[in-house]
C-alpha cells in the first residue's frame, strides 16, 4: 500500500477548509492509504493526475470534492511514499503546483520548496542591473563554499546577481528554498563560511563539509529527513491525531539551527539567547532543561523560572510534554515557578513568615502615608521609583551607599541634602510597610536574595524566560541560586518584549555572558506580514541589549534581520465612532474567524488595555452567542470558548487570531504609567518605550490573523502605520 506523509502546509490549512471539506478530505486519505499503488492509479474516486505544464514532472492531484482538488509529490526513487502539499479550491491548487518545484538540500538531507516562476523572473530582471554594478554581494564567497553550504544551481545563479542585501530580501521564503536563504542572508550580514556551517548544516548531523563528497539523499529520504515540515501518517489514530491538533504541536517543536544552543555539551559559565518574538527562546529554554536533566549530574536540580504564574503554568505543562513518558520521572528535579514565587519561599523558609505582597493601589497609599507631613518637591511615583530603581536595584542597605551611588536611569539631579531627605521618607515607608507585615515584591526579592547569599546555593542550573522583565533584584535571586560555573545560568528573552522598567547590567551582578550570547532571526509563529507590521510599532525607539543598561553599557538592539517564512494577510486597522461600533466591529470579526476560515473559538484572542474593557468584550461576546472566557480564570485546553484578557496578561502566549480592540487615544500610552518629561526626562523615555512594548507584544501573539481597533481617536502609537 503506498504511504502517505503530511506537509505542514497542508496540517496548517486543514483547519480553514469548510467542515463538509474536511469530511471528504478525511475520507479520502483513509481510502488512499487503503489502495494498493496499481489500485491508486486506477481509482476512480482518488482520480490521481500527472499536472500538465508542472515546474517539477513529480506533481500530481486527487480529487478531493467537485471544487477541492489535492496536490501531492510522488516518488521517484522506486518508493511508496507520496507527500500531500496542499489542499485547496481547484484553480487555486493548479496554479499553486504548477510553480513550485521540490528538490534534495545537498548539505542537510532534507526536503525544500521553491517558487521557481518567480526566481526565473528576479534572476532575468537583476542579470542587467548586475552587470553595471562595480560590486556583487556573494564576490568574497567561491561558488564551492557556496555549494558546500547546500546552495544548489538555480540558487547560486540567483546569488551571483545580487548586488545588495535588499535584492536578496525579494527572494525570501517561500520563493527561495528557506535554508538556502538563511545560508545567503547569514553569508550577507558578515557571517563566515565557516560561521554558517556551524549556525545551519552541522546541527543537522551533516558531517561531510565537501559536497562532492557526499552521498545522494533520496527524496523520501529527504522528507522523512524533513519531520519539522513532514509527518507520515501511519494509521487512522495517527491520522485524526494530525488534524486535531492546534498549537500543541508547536509548543515542544525545535527548529534544527537552534539544537546548537539547546543541545550544547556545556557553556563555560552564564549563556545567552535573544531573538524577536516567535522566534522560539522558550523551546529551547524548555530543550535545554532536557538536556541537562539527560546529562547533568542526576542529583542536581533545576530551577526553570519566568515572569508570570500563568507562564510557569504553561512551561511546566510543555516541559512535560517534551519529556514524554519515558523521561517523566525527571519532572521531580525541577521546579518551575515564577522568580516572586521563590523570593516569598526562600523568606518564609528562613523566617517562618514571608510578607504579603504590596499591590500597586495599596503601594501608592503606602508612599502618600510616608509623604505625610513633608514639603517636598516629589509625588509618590517619584518616590516609588527612586526606591525601585536606585535602593532596591543596586542593594543599597545604609544612607552613606545612597549618598555615594549613581543613580543610573534617572534623570532628574538630586544633591547630597535631598538624597538625605529622600532616604528618609523611603525609611519610613520601608517601616511602615513592615508594621503591617507588607512589602514590595521587589523588597522581597531583595530580602531573598540576602538570604541565599548567605545560605548557599540551592541549585545546580538556572534557566531563565523572558528575562527582559527581570529586576535587579530578582537577578540577584537567581544569581545566589546557582554557584558559578559551567551551565550555572541559561538566560532567554527579548528587549522589544520588555514591558516594565527593570533596566539592569548583568556583568555588575556576576553574571557575563560574552562569549556565550547567540540570537536568534527567524520566526516560526507569526506571518512576515503580522512581524513586519508589528516591527514598525517600535519604528524609532531606541532598545537596549538584554542585560545591558543603555545607559551604562550604551548598547542598542535591532529587529533587523528578523523574518518569518510564512505568510498570510496583512494585519486590518480600523477606526469607530463609538465603543459600540467598535464591540460590534469585533463581534463580525470574530465570526468570521470561526465560522468562515474554521478557527476554533480556543484560538481565537481579544486583548484591551484595560480589564474594565476585557469585562466589557467577554459580556458582548456572551451576549452574541459566542462563548467566551478570561484568561485570567486559567481556563484549560479543554474549555471551549474565545479567550480575552489585558495586554499585559497575553505576555507569553499566543493565538491563531488575535484582536486588539481599544487603542485610542489617552490608552497607550497611558498617561498614569508615564512619568512626565518635565520631571524626569530619562524616566519620561523609559515609561514611553514600555508602552510601545506592551502594544507590541500584543500583536506579537498572533499567528495568522490580526486585526486592531480603536474608538474616537487612535492612539498615537500606531502613527507610524495608520497615517
Amino acid at each position: 500500500m503506498p504511504r502517505l506523509a503530511l506537509s505542514d502546509d497542508f496540517v496548517d490549512d486543514f483547519p480553514s477548509l469548510q467542515r463538509p471539506v474536511q469530511k471528504e478530505l478525511t475520507e479520502t486519505i483513509q481510502l488512499f492509504r487503503s489502495l494498493t499503488v496499481p489500485q491508486l492509479h486506477a481509482s476512480k474516486g482518488i482520480h490521481l493526475e500527472k499536472l500538465e505544464r508542472a515546474r517539477d514532472p513529480r506533481i500530481r492531484t486527487i480529487r478531493v470534492t467537485k471544487f477541492y482538488r489535492g496536490v501531492l509529490l510522488a516518488p521517484d526513487d522506486g518508493s511508496d511514499l507520496y507527500t500531500l502539499l496542499r489542499v485547496a479550491p481547484h484553480d487555486d491548487a493548479i496554479n499553486w503546483a504548477r510553480k513550485r518545484a521540490y528538490s534534495v538540500n545537498n548539505a542537510t538531507g532534507g526536503l525544500e520548496v521553491r517558487n521557481v516562476e518567480v526566481l526565473e523572473r528576479i534572476e532575468t530582471l537583476f542579470e542587467g542591473k548586475a552587470g553595471a554594478a562595480p560590486a556583487r554581494l556573494f564576490d568574497q564567497h567561491s561558488d564551492t563554499a557556496l555549494r558546500d553550504l547546500g546552495v544548489d544551481e538555480q540558487v547560486l545563479r540567483l546569488a551571483r546577481v545580487c548586488v545588495t542585501d535588499k535584492d536578496l530580501a525579494v527572494m525570501a521564503p517561500p520563493v527561495m528554498p528557506g535554508d538556502q536563504f538563511a545560508v545567503l542572508q547569514l553569508l550577507a550580514e558578515g557571517n563566515s563560511p565557516e560561521e554558517v556551517w556551524d549556525l545551519l548544516i552541522a546541527p543537522r548531523g551533516q558531517t561531510v563539509r565537501s559536497a562532492e563528497d557526499r552521498p545522494e539523499v533520496t527524496l523520501s529520504e529527504a522528507i522523512l529527513n524533513t519531520s519539522h515540515h513532514m509527518v507520515e501518517v501511519t494509521g487512522p489514530d495517527e491520522l485524526e491525531r494530525i488534524l486535531s491538533e492546534d498549537l500543541t504541536r508547536w509548543r515542544v517543536f525545535l527548529h534544527p539551527a537552534q539544537r546548537r544552543y539547546a543541545y550544547h555539551p556545556g557553556f563555560n559559565g552564564p549563556a545567552q539567547v535573544t531573538g524577536g518574538p516567535g522566534t522560539g527562546k522558550t523551546v529551547v529554554a524548555l530543550h535545554r532543561v532536557r538536556h541537562l536533566l539527560r546529562t547533568a549530574d542526576h542529583d542536581g536540580r533545576i530551577l526553570l523560572t519566568t515572569f508570570t504564574n500563568a507562564m510557569a503554568a504553561s512551561l511546566r505543562d510543555s516541559l512535560a510534554l517534551l519529556l514524554g513518558e519515558r523521561d517523566a520521572h525527571l519532572l521531580q528535579r525541577v521546579d518551575v515557578t515564577t522568580v516572586d514565587s521563590l523570593a516569598s519561599r526562600v523568606v518564609r523558609e528562613a523566617r517562618g513568615k514571608a510578607p504579603k505582597p504590596l499591590v500597586a493601589g495599596a503601594e501608592k497609599t503606602a508612599w502618600k502615608r510616608a509623604l505625610a507631613g513633608e514639603d517636598v518637591p516629589w509625588g509618590e511615583q517619584f518616590l516609588a521609583q527612586e526606591f525601585r530603581n536606585v535602593v532596591l536595584a543596586q542593594g543599597l542597605r545604609t544612607p552613606e551607599e545612597y549618598l555615594r551611588c549613581r543613580r543610573l536611569g534617572r534623570g532628574t539631579p538630586v544633591g547630597r541634602v535631598q538624597r538625605a531627605r529622600l532616604w528618609r521618607i523611603m525609611e519610613r515607608f520601608t517601616a511602615d510597610a513592615a508594621s503591617r507585615g507588607t512589602a514590595t515584591y521587589t523588597q522581597i526579592c531583595d530580602q531573598a536574595a540576602r538570604i541565599l547569599t548567605e545560605s548557599g546555593p540551592r541549585y545546580r542550573h538556572v534557566v531563565v524566560d523572558e528575562a527582559q522583565d527581570l529586576h535587579p533584584a530578582q537577578w540577584r535571586v537567581l544569581r545566589a541560586c546557582a554557584a558559578a560555573g559551567s551551565d550555572d545560568l541559561f538566560v532567554v528573552g527579548d528587549p522589544h518584549q520588555r514591558i516594565y522598567d527593570s533596566r539592569v547590567s548583568l556583568r555588575s551582578l556576576g553574571i557575563d555572558v560574552r562569549g556565550r550570547a547567540a540570537r536568534l532571526r527567524l520566526n516560526y509563529r507569526s506571518t512576515e506580514e503580522i512581524l513586519r507590521w508589528s516591527a514598525a510599532l517600535l519604528e524609532g525607539q531606541e532598545v537596549g541589549r538584554l542585560g545591558e543598561d543603555d545607559e551604562e553599557d550604551g548598547a542598542l538592539d535591532s529587529l533587523h534581520g528578523y523574518r518569518s517564512e510564512l505568510r498570510g494577510r496583512v494585519p486590518d486597522a480600523r477606526g469607530f465612532g463609538s465603543q459600540e461600533e467598535e464591540l460590534r466591529g469585533l463581534v463580525e470579526q470574530v465570526r468570521r474567524w470561526v465560522d468562515e476560515d474554521g478557527v476554533k473559538p480556543a484560538e481565537v484572542a481579544v486583548c484591551a488595555r484595560f480589564n474594565t474593557v476585557v469585562d466589557a468584550v467577554i459580556a458582548r461576546l456572551r451576549r452574541e452567542g459566542i462563548a467566551a472566557v478570561a484568561v485570567k480564570d486559567d481556563p484549560g485546553p479543554g474549555v471551549s470558548g474565545v479567550r480575552v484578557a489585558t495586554m499585559h496578561a497575553m505576555k507569553g502566549l499566543e493565538f491563531r487570531c488575535v484582536a486588539v480592540v481599544g487603542v485610542n487615544a489617552g490608552v497607550l500610552p497611558f498617561a498614569p504609567q508615564v512619568t512626565p518629561a518635565e520631571v524626569d526626562p530619562v524616566q519620561h523615555r523609559s515609561d514611553l518605550l514600555a508602552e510601545h512594548c506592551l502594544l507590541f507584544v500584543a500583536c506579537t501573539r498572533a499567528r495568522e490573523a490580526l486585526s486592531i481597533s480603536w474608538h474616537g481617536e487612535r492612539s498615537p502609537l500606531l502613527a507610524p502605520i495608520v497615517g
